[in-house]
């Protein structure tokens, strides 16, 4: 049977349509993306109607988490680029992977695979280089991830991710779109 025009044409819109959701749905959407330079950025304020999303933190880090979250930092500002993980763009499992990798250490490349590597932890014990996980399109299918970095003294979580809009920025778990989102989190150091 042979294909019309308006059928390949038709197809092909469609292939695009998939490829199109699959960038949106694998590393997150671009809407309330907050962004960072070399710094983090300020408290974000709680809504009421947000999860609370803190940690106890000590605020005690080991020198190669501290190294890892240098490493990463050296990435704010890089573009997204789906399926990208190096310094001319990023997806988010993509900069997981590779900052893990400049510490050593292998992470699966899909954040859906990422998400099942190490140890569940609460998020009350976030501490920064744990891996934080989210559902960007709703529902509990991992689609993101980003990498804690600094435990603010109210216990407000900030992480750097890359994101589809901005890039390699820092963002904040009180921030409504990321803490509707957030799923879990896991300790792999």
């Amino acid at each position: 049977m042979e294909l019309r025009f308006s059928e390949i044409k038709l197809c092909k819109k469609l292939v695009a349509l998939a490829l199109a959701t699959t960038v949106i749905v694998s590393c997150g959407s671009s809407k309330n993306v907050s962004s960072s330079k070399k710094t983090p950025s300020k408290t974000v304020t709680k809504s009421e109607n947000l999860r609370k999303l803190d940690s106890s933190f000590d605020g005690k880090i080991s020198g190669s988490v501290k190294s890892l979250l240098k490493d990463a930092e050296t990435y704010l500002g890089t573009p997204y680029k789906f399926g990208g993980n190096n310094s001319s763009g990023f997806d988010c499992s993509g900069f997981t992977v590779k900052v893990f990798q400049e510490s050593n250490f292998t992470l699966p490349r899909r954040s859906a695979d990422q998400a099942d590597s190490g140890k569940l932890i609460d998020i009350k014990t976030v501490k920064p280089g744990d891996l934080l996980f989210f559902a960007t399109a709703g529902g509990s299918r991992v689609s993101h991830v980003g990498i804690v970095h600094t435990i603010e003294n109210d216990g407000e979580i900030k992480f750097i991710h890359a994101s589809t809009s901005k890039g390699v920025i820092i963002s904040s778990l009180n921030e409504k779109y990321w803490n509707k989102a957030y799923l879990h989190a896991q300790r792999v150091l």
